[in-house]
């Protein structure tokens, strides 16, 4: 009786691990097909356009919207993520009316072939490309949130005067503030990363690179010459508010720098704190 009881079990356990593994393939990518992303933006009145660039064999996807004569918005995702976290702003009237808006998929992420997680400097190599193209002689902003803002701050260094100004959005940028998190690479080193959904998986091995990536960030800032805006809320758990008194110190050769920190807000301040953002970017 008692053999059979533990053969359920055991038959139970290994069909909810079955499940689990089907459901972390097929889940969470944190991405939408161009032809959906169309039609939900053609809903709204505006037109989407996706494009995805080769750089080095590397398919590079993003969307835009707006008129192309316009200064650029360039808006770079979190971890994880896609160029859809910012359709809110892509679709806003008042936005489309002053700028052209650019959404990437980071690489490893979204249709840029997604899976394959990359450290800053590589990234670098493939999005500076595509940034350069998409450059028209008129004033072109970056806006990052969270992983994001370190790549702004890596694209900028990488590339002088790549664009007019930064706009780090809850960045994680101080690598004292980043916790050690030994665990990561045994989630993406062995089979176990099999259990992570989506976009969880190279979300996982681009935040173990972040921790050796900031420290050799650390004595690169000097390169930043334009005006930043950094936007942090005070209750954030992911990414404390500390990180903004770290990019203070680092922008010193920066031409501006301006600090808006938002009582009680958390990690999420692109969605939740919409109109403060939208509020900063009109005003640019």
């Amino acid at each position: 009786m008692k053999r059979k009881i533990f053969r359920r079990v055991l038959i139970g356990f290994f069909i909810l691990i079955t499940i689990w593994l089907v459901f972390a393939q097929c889940s969470l990518k944190f991405r939408i097909s161009d032809a959906d992303a169309k039609e939900k933006f053609s809903g709204a009145g505006v037109d989407l356009v996706t494009e995805t660039m080769q750089v080095d064999g590397f398919p590079v996807h993003y969307a835009k919207t707006g008129n192309d004569t316009l200064p650029a918005l360039f808006f770079v995702h979190g971890s994880p993520g896609g160029w859809s976290a910012f359709e809110r702003y892509m679709m806003d009237k008042d936005l489309l009316a002053k700028f052209r808006m650019i959404s990437i998929d980071r690489p490893g992420f979204g249709y840029s072939r997604f899976g394959d997680a990359k450290n800053l400097e590589a990234q670098s190599k493939l999005i500076g490309p595509v940034v350069k193209t998409l450059q028209n002689g008129k004033p072109m902003y970056a806006v990052g949130h969270s992983l994001g803002g370190p790549m702004i701050i890596k694209l900028q260094v990488d590339n002088e005067n790549l664009f007019d100004g930064l706009i780090l959005l809850a960045a994680s940028v101080d690598p004292e503030e980043e916790k050690p998190e030994k665990w990561r690479p045994v989630l993406y080193k062995t089979p176990l990363k099999l259990f992570l959904p989506g976009a969880f998986k190279p979300s996982n091995e681009e935040l173990w690179y972040l921790k050796k990536d900031l420290r050799l960030l650390d004595k690169q800032w000097d390169s930043i010459r334009c005006p930043v805006w950094i936007i942090h809320g005070d209750k954030d758990t992911f990414v404390p508010v500390e990180n903004v008194n770290y990019a203070k110190r680092k922008l010193r050769k920066a031409s501006s720098v301006e600090v808006k920190i938002l009582p009680g807000a958390r990690h999420f301040i692109p969605w939740e704190q919409y109109e403060e953002i939208k509020g900063v970017l009109m005003k640019l």
